[in-house]
């Protein structure tokens, strides 16, 4: 039987990670690990919390006993790190969180696989969930590849190219079972209502203005979040150690055509009339460092792993629009702050 340690699995893309693991793995343990920050909600998870081969850990990666107790007690086969500060606009603001977070809770976890595996390294895996924002930006043409060079713009960026840096070091210096993943911007349900997609739909629905920054001329690729489970499903099993890979969702969108697309959504799904959302779209001052282009190209994954997207980003622009309808008590909870007293007062102590 395999344990996984699972970090960060109460956030947006760790609760889909975590719940296909618990879902398709029966036979494996699956340890959630989350600080339980804003971005972290157990509610992402009720549907799976009972589960016999799930079980919740409550602590700080930054927390460097505690992550040596954790690994200690639990003696995990596997990690799979998806946990970080990852909103740009915060680390424009706090850079030295990003720092602790995403660079001293990576290492802390890499310390802590090394010391507990001592070098039986072929059964065991450490999976460093990344992001695409460590290439920098791109112009008109081109696209990210695994060998494009590290030219990040943000504090944010550079704090998850420095960890990427650390886990490719760990490989080399020590010898330890390593993949690497790099992921285009995703969006789906459970999303946290601060990044662009859910805030959208939610002022949308609430009559309140749409922000939009500079002239929404930046293009991002969109991963539909399931399909992104479902590569770090297939990277995680079958990749080579070293090695590492890129996600796309093959969907470029300037972020004006992408919101101006949202809200003739929301008008249909609202019973609005055709453009009354769009007069909500506000554009505001243009964020700092802000790259104008990603773009990934995921032909490695595809040719060496199998793995392409499953569906267009229209349809899950749809499913995600229509989750969020379906769910307005959750949403009320995180816009309401509520849901920060979900289950933690049930973990504090533990």
């Amino acid at each position: 039987m395999k344990k996984i340690i699972i970090t960060g699995g109460a956030g947006f893309i760790g609760s889909h990670v975590v719940r296909r693991f618990v879902t398709n793995y029966p036979d494996y343990t699956i340890i959630n690990l989350d600080k339980l920050t804003y971005a972290g909600n157990l509610a992402n998870l009720k549907d799976i919390e009972d589960e016999p081969n799930y079980k919740f850990v409550k602590g700080d990666i930054v927390d460097l006993a505690f992550v040596n107790k954790l690994f200690a007690d639990e003696q995990p086969d596997a990690v799979i790190h998806l946990a970080a500060e990852s909103h740009v606009d915060r680390s424009i603001t706090n850079p030295l969180e990003f720092v602790m977070t995403n660079v001293v809770g990576t290492v802390n976890l890499l310390n802590a696989a090394r010391d507990t595996w001592k070098g039986n390294y072929d059964s065991k895996r450490f999976y460093h969930v990344s992001t695409d924002e460590v290439y920098g930006t791109l112009g008109e043409e081109g696209m990210f590849t695994e060998e494009t060079a590290y030219d990040p713009h943000s504090p944010y960026s550079a704090s998850k190219a420095s960890s990427d840096h650390f886990v490719r070091a760990y490989y080399d210096t020590y010898g330890l079972n390593t993949v690497i993943s790099n992921c285009s911007n995703n969006y789906g349900s459970f999303h946290f209502p601060e990044k662009l997609i859910p805030l959208a739909i939610h002022n949308i629905q609430q009559n309140k203005p749409v922000p939009v920054y500079g002239k929404g001329e930046n293009i991002r690729d969109w991963l539909w979040v399931e399909d992104h489970a479902r590569a770090i499903d297939v990277i995680f099993h079958k990749a080579a150690t070293g090695t590492t890979y890129n996600i796309g969702g093959h969907n470029e969108w300037k972020n004006i055509d992408l919101i101006k697309t949202l809200c003739s959504i929301m008008d249909s799904k609202l019973g609005r009339a055709e453009g009354e959302s769009a007069k909500l779209i506000t554009f505001v001052t243009d964020r700092a460092g802000h790259d104008l282009r990603y773009a990934i190209d995921a032909t490695k994954l595809k040719d060496e792993l199998g793995w392409v997207p499953s569906i267009t980003f229209e349809v899950g622009l749809e499913k995600t629009v229509e989750w969020y309808l379906q769910n307005e008590e959750w949403l009320t909870d995180v816009t309401s702050g509520h849901y920060q007293q979900y289950y933690a007062e049930q973990y504090s102590d533990r």
